[in-house]
């Protein structure tokens, strides 16, 4: 019998893994590709997407898969393709895009088989893309499978090359004053693996941008920044809230209870709750 590693998967098959992730980091793009990216504006951005997963409660393997592209600078839904999905492949630390990235390259290619003008101009991922123990996160794979710019945006610092959400990081989020305040994620290796920012003016707890494909780190937190209405990105916030929303209506779960006001939340004049930003 195969030795199996962590997951249950056997050694030759994450061996395989890394050697994949090897071929595909050596295609890499880590700077500017695309016209609207050395504009200070993003003038010519016009589409701007996002994915994500969302596990059905309690359930491990059943998750929707989702893909929304939303107008720029507006940030209106154009499109969403949302569908349930069985994962088989479980989940390893470092090997994320093996069990979620094909079900997102998929609603890729449907949009571009459907409604080829609506495909973005650039993804954002719940992820991370160079700020990876192999410097091959979920949005460098996706990225080259799709051949799109692509940003990894993840909420949580993925501790990897000396980074550490310890007292010294945790004191330099503390300068991150306003919205667009930033600074760089530099490992033992004394490369700069990602940014930390503060993406939004009442959003206290950081993102860390790391480039996925074809756009430079300084671009990517530029827009990052841009996109937030809250602390996540719309593109990705989006596709979270779709996502949720499409397993509740297909499995015929009651709607999640309205939360009560919290400090960090705003009512609107309208009367409706502001969702909490971080």
């Amino acid at each position: 019998m195969a030795e199996e590693a962590e997951g249950g998967v056997p050694e030759e098959i994450l061996s395989l893994w890394e050697r994949e992730q090897a071929q595909l980091k050596a295609r890499v793009v880590d700077r500017d590709t695309e016209e609207w990216q050395r504009e200070p504006a993003f003038s010519g951005l016009r589409r701007v997407g996002g994915v994500d997963l969302s596990f059905v409660k309690g359930d491990c393997a059943r998750a929707c898969a989702s893909l929304v592209v939303l107008s720029y600078p507006e940030l209106e839904v154009l499109y969403e393709d949302n569908q349930l999905v069985s994962l088989s492949t479980p989940y390893v630390p470092g090997f994320l895009a093996f069990r979620e990235v094909p079900f997102l390259r998929d609603a890729m290619q449907r949009l571009r088989d459907t409604k080829p003008s609506l495909v973005p101009q650039v993804l954002f991922v719940d992820g991370n893309g160079v700020l990876h123990p192999r410097g091959f996160g979920v949005a460098c794979h996706l990225g080259i499978l799709t051949d799109l710019p692509c940003i990894g945006v993840a909420k949580k610092l993925l501790q990897v090359d000396g980074l550490e959400n310890n007292a010294l990081h945790r004191e330099r989020m503390q300068l991150l004053h306003a919205g667009g305040d930033s600074f760089p994620l530099m490992g033992e290796s004394r490369t700069v693996l990602g940014m930390a920012l503060r993406s939004h003016d009442r959003s206290t707890n950081p993102l860390y941008v790391s480039v996925g494909h074809k756009v430079s780190l300084q671009t990517a937190v530029r827009l990052t920044h841009s996109c937030c209405r809250f602390r996540i990105p719309e593109p990705v916030r989006q596709a979270d809230i779709r996502s949720r929303e499409h397993i509740r209506r297909t499995l015929g779960l009651p709607a999640a209870p309205e939360p009560a006001p919290k400090r960090s939340q705003k009512v609107h004049p309208k009367g409706n709750l502001e969702e909490t930003l971080d």
